[in-house]
């Protein structure tokens, strides 16, 4: 019910902005379109941040540091979560998690790693 595959990840290549997908592959669709879906990220020797969130109606949140470069969507019918990078920097390479929250339960994936370099 909780698991979550975030694909997407690896080393910025010169020209092709990243887009980090999430997959819930177990989770059923009604219970994966209620949810909120979140992306949030940790750089070396830092806490977790959040990224950006989509509430199941398409709402979005981002954190501040992203605003105007990345775009978060989601796919319903395919149970399936996007971050859209753009206009990335060295201060963007973290591992890169997506979670997905609904009532009280908050259900984690395992990362992807994001490098982008100087």
């Amino acid at each position: 019910q909780g698991h979550l595959v975030e694909s997407g990840g690896g080393l910025v290549q010169p020209g092709g902005p990243p887009r980090l997908s999430c997959k819930a592959p177990r989770t059923i669709t009604s219970a994966f379109n209620p949810s909120i879906m979140g992306w949030y990220r940790q750089a070396p020797g830092k806490e977790r941040d959040l990224v950006a969130t989509i509430t199941g109606s398409g709402s979005t949140n981002y954190a501040d540091s992203v605003k105007g470069r990345f775009t978060i969507s989601r796919d319903n019918a395919r149970k399936t979560v996007y971050l859209q990078m753009n206009g990335l920097t060295p201060g963007d390479t973290a591992v890169y998690y997506c979670d997905r929250a609904l009532g009280d339960q908050t259900y984690w994936g395992r990362g992807t790693q994001v490098n982008v370099p100087s």
